[in-house]
């Protein structure tokens, strides 16, 4: 079938509105000029998600709270990871600052489920499967990431090549940052003698939410009066000339000499070779381009040029040298230390410059001795958590929320603790793993009880808290019990939203009830839960005599439509920041749960089956 007679008959389907109908229609004409193309492969969990929303459930009894009422919440999700991540793009839409994901490989070796079965080498959509699977996870989580937020996703040769089309496709090419190589073998060590290569390396692809807003975290040294350690000497006037409205001056061998003093001098000039990326990219390498390079027949060799105008040294000009000798064609640039240097070392202050991060490091040694780490043993696929640490350090907010939508053995929380007892930051961890063979229970919520509590000769990390939450499905239908349901079951979400746990037993003179009110509140903030608004007007009457130190009290308030009954709260609108629920729900879930596009999927395979061509 052509795509004029499938226009055609999208626009006799019953059952879609004009604008659905449109919507396909759009869809079918659509097409990339470039990137990824791949055959959709349908989930179960999709399926589920068209008829049903998902919600979050505590587990009260796994908890692990802290004595300290400041300790960070980490969030350990019992589920399926689409599931989990529509929930969380409700309670986390551009707040997550860190993503670290080890998604299955596809190595065709029983590492990858697609509807509870093993996708093996011989599947002839594996990797159709793997990047249906991995692109509607990918498109929530740069949802959730803020916009100084980054991604890091570990992977391997088997799918590197189309996890980097498809990530430039989602993330945008231009905020790609980097590829870290990671050797995760020794290459003495012995392993399939059957295959004629052995890899030794691993992927850890990064990218930004938006380059222009990220700027990662780099190590600092001092910045190095040692390299100010040259003096030139003007012995001549020397010789004016321009190239164009630029001011410049030549001196020739014997007119002009330089020293090399014995360590560095605030006064004294730093050698910069001009070569490599510097001649070919940086600003001073466009001089040395523009001017010198021009000059050397003319002046020859040997002889400084003293290029007028130029610089951050205050010295209002830089020094450039020709080349010193006829087979040479690179001269260099002697430069002061920049103003603002100057003056930090004229306080008595040690300047300090960023290193650049290299893209390479060896975690053999790391892996190798990772079997036991957390006090959990697991097969295959645990990251250390030094490497973990490394990539999460990356971002500077001491503050930031952390998400692995793989868990696998908790490898992320365990670095995000171990981080935090570091360097007395507050980062919290968001967990999401199935259960499948109990690895939720036996290994991710083992291992983070573990650190906390201590294992074997490793003293506990007292000061975190976890919290346990099972994913449920509800009816998607807005039926008036449907919505009141989900406003009921979406609480435990809320508390997650909120980072708000504290449930207190009265708000005022009323007490709290699951089926009217709830009310949370600790020392930083308060919510206020409402499933029944014929209270309402007890509400407003009771917050007029409250205080809220200053700050708002959030009123979550089940409403049929989007109304929040702005009116009925006039006299304490200064006092309340008002929700209508689930409408606020639904709003966010529509962004990501499987829409008509899937239907077009599906006539196009009916089509297919039935013996036409899309």
């Amino acid at each position: 079938m052509d795509k004029s007679a499938l226009v055609d008959k999208i626009k006799s389907l019953k059952g879609l509105s004009n604008d659905e109908k449109a919507d396909l229609i759009g869809l079918l004409r659509s097409h990339k000029k470039y990137g990824l193309v791949w055959e959709e492969k349908a989930e179960d969990v999709e399926e589920r998600l068209r008829e049903q929303l998902p919600v979050l459930n505590e587990v009260k009894e796994r908890a692990i709270v802290s004595d300290d009422a400041d300790a960070p919440n980490h969030i350990l999700i019992e589920g399926d990871n689409l599931e989990a991540l529509t929930a969380l793009s409700y309670s986390h839409e551009g707040k997550i600052d860190v993503i670290y994901i080890d998604p299955p490989y596809n190595t065709g070796n029983k590492d990858f489920v697609y509807n509870d079965s093993y996708v093996d080498s011989e599947d002839s959509y594996r990797h159709s499967k793997w990047l249906s699977f991995m692109h509607k996870r990918l498109k929530i989580a740069k949802r959730l990431l803020k916009q100084d937020g980054f991604i890091c996703i570990s992977i391997d040769d088997n799918e590197y090549a189309t996890l980097k089309h498809l990530c430039d496709d989602i993330f945008g090419e231009i905020n790609y940052l980097t590829t870290f190589h990671v050797q995760v073998r020794y290459a003495e060590k012995s392993i399939n003698e059957e295959k004629p290569f052995k890899p030794l390396m691993e992927y850890v692809l990064f990218y930004s939410k938006r380059n222009e807003d990220f700027n990662p975290k780099r190590e600092l040294i001092d910045y190095g009066l040692k390299k100010f350690c040259f003096k030139i000497t003007e012995l001549s006037k020397g010789e004016e000339f321009y190239i164009g409205n630029q001011q410049v001056f030549v001196f020739k061998p014997n007119e002009w000499k330089i020293e090399k003093l014995e360590g560095g001098e605030l006064d004294g000039l730093k050698e910069t070779w001009i070569t490599g990326s510097i001649y070919t990219t940086m600003s001073y390498g466009k001089v040395f381009q523009t001017i010198v390079e021009p000059r050397v027949n003319i002046d020859g060799i040997g002889c400084l040029y003293k290029v007028m105008g130029r610089g951050d040294d205050g010295l209002g000009y830089r020094y450039y040298t020709g080349p010193a000798k006829k087979t040479a064609t690179k001269g260099k640039m002697y430069s002061a230390m920049p103003l603002e240097k100057l003056q930090l070392y004229k306080k008595g202050e040690i300047p300090q410059r960023q290193l650049p991060i290299l893209t390479m490091y060896d975690f053999a040694p790391d892996f190798g001795n990772i079997r036991h780490e957390g006090g959990v043993a697991f097969g295959s696929g645990k990251k250390p958590v030094k490497m973990l640490k490394q990539f999460i350090d990356y971002h500077y907010n001491k503050n930031s929320i952390v998400l692995d939508f793989f868990a696998g053995s908790g490898s992320t929380a365990h670095a995000v603790m171990q981080l935090n007892s570091e360097d007395n930051g507050q980062r919290k961890c968001i967990l999401v793993t199935n259960n499948e063979n109990r690895i939720c229970e036996n290994l991710t919520y083992t291992r983070c009880a573990n650190v906390i509590k201590g294992y074997s000769n490793n003293i506990g990390l007292k000061r975190n808290t976890l919290r346990y939450y099972q994913t449920e499905l509800l009816p998607r239908e807005h039926s008036p019990r449907n919505m009141r349901e989900l406003m009921s079951k979406a609480t435990d979400l809320l508390c997650i939203k909120e980072d708000l746990y504290t449930e207190q037993p009265m708000f005022g003179r009323y007490k709290t009830h699951p089926k009217a009110l709830r009310y949370f509140a600790d020392a930083q903030k308060q919510m206020l839960i409402l499933y029944r608004e014929e209270f309402i007007p007890e509400i407003v009457e009771e917050i007029k005599g409250m205080d809220f130190g200053g700050k708002k009290l959030k009123i979550y308030l089940y409403s049929p439509g989007h109304y929040t009954f702005e009116d009925d709260f006039f006299e304490v609108q200064d006092k309340v920041e008002l929700i209508a629920l689930p409408s606020a729900i639904y709003k966010a879930y529509k962004e990501v749960l499987p829409k008509a596009k899937d239907k077009l999927i599906e006539l196009a395979n009916e089509e297919t089956t039935e013996g036409g061509t899309l």
